[in-house]
């Protein structure tokens, strides 16, 4: 009977420290946690029963965010991007933005095909919190929206997701 309960709380013990093997790694692990108790009655040879228990605890996953590098920080993005945007009614709205180093921006846009079609616009763009896009506001009724990435600017649509589809790589900008 004592043979069979020491092996079945030894394999417990094993089975609990099985996943061991990221608990030094602080990108794994996580402030949320969950105990998972199990309880399993076991019958020795001598007819008793014995509750064997088994506490283990599973870490909840949650996405790791750097803040210490992010495109705001750890990127050269001011300078001067340009290209051509999809327009719906003109042959494509010729763009060339330039992001200063202080946040400020000049946004100058040419409807190709249009008569008095182009556009300039000065002011200070924001970062948003994780780093990675820059909005321009005070052009619109909403901010214009920019993914930044390594020498190059991605326009995001009005909810703030990159284009998908067949036109989605005219929504880039390269930096000069």
């Amino acid at each position: 009977m004592k043979k069979t309960f020491i092996a079945l709380v030894v394999a417990g013990f094993v089975l609990a420290g099985c996943d061991q093997q990221g608990a030094n790694d602080p990108a794994a692990q996580s402030n949320d946690s969950q105990a998972v108790v199990e309880t399993t009655v076991v019958e020795d040879g001598a007819g008793e029963t014995v509750d064997l228990v088994v506490t283990e605890t599973e870490q909840a996953e949650q996405p790791v965010v750097d803040g210490a590098h992010n495109a705001q920080n750890a990127l050269d993005w001011n300078g001067t991007y340009t290209g051509i945007l999809p327009c719906a009614d003109c042959e494509g709205i010729k763009t060339e933005l330039v992001l200063g180093q202080d946040g400020t921006f000049n946004l100058t846009e040419v409807y190709l095909g249009k008569k008095d079609g182009t556009f300039e616009h000065d002011g200070t763009f924001n970062w948003n919190a994780a780093g990675n896009t820059i909005a321009l506001p005070g052009i619109s009724d909403q901010p214009i929206q920019y993914f930044v990435g390594e020498n190059q600017l991605f326009r995001l649509d009005r909810e703030g997701n990159r284009v998908t589809g067949e036109l989605a790589d005219h929504y880039t900008l390269k930096k000069q």
